[in-house]
């Protein structure tokens, strides 16, 4: 069985833009979802005081979570239409990896975590790799 590809590439700057469309979806889903946890409070405790229902309907109420969820399907079929043009063995790295570098951004500056110097020279060292990949 034959794997019908197209017979040209995308430009290097169309296919930095489609897996920058994966990153940042994904990191957004990554982050308002993760808000949303937080916002939402300890599950086990919620459980234990309302039960599973009261811990189903507490997520299921938050907004931040079904815009979470929202991005998160936005990132998927943006995955979806990059790998319809682009390799694999370029996408899927670079997609995995800069996701790493961007939510180690965000969550320093939007959800105020401790992000220590071994993380910040793993995303650089990341960088590096992605670079490397692509050139």
């Amino acid at each position: 069985m034959t794997v019908p590809f197209p017979a040209t590439q995308p430009g290097p700057w169309t296919a930095a833009a489609m897996i920058a469309a994966v990153v940042l979806t994904s990191t957004t889903g990554e982050v308002l979802t993760a808000a949303a946890m937080k916002s939402i409070g300890d599950l086990d405790e919620i459980r234990a005081v309302s039960g599973m229902k009261g811990a189903i309907r507490a997520v299921v109420t938050c907004p931040l979570f079904f815009a979470g969820v929202g991005f998160l399907a936005l990132a998927f079929f943006s995955l979806l239409f990059a790998l319809n043009h682009l390799n694999l063995s370029l996408v899927a790295p670079a997609s995995a990896s800069l996701t790493l570098v961007t939510n180690a951004i965000a969550g320093k500056f939007f959800l105020k975590e401790n992000v220590d110097r071994r993380r910040w020279t793993a995303a650089v060292l990341v960088c590096i790799g992605v670079y490397l990949l692509a050139h």
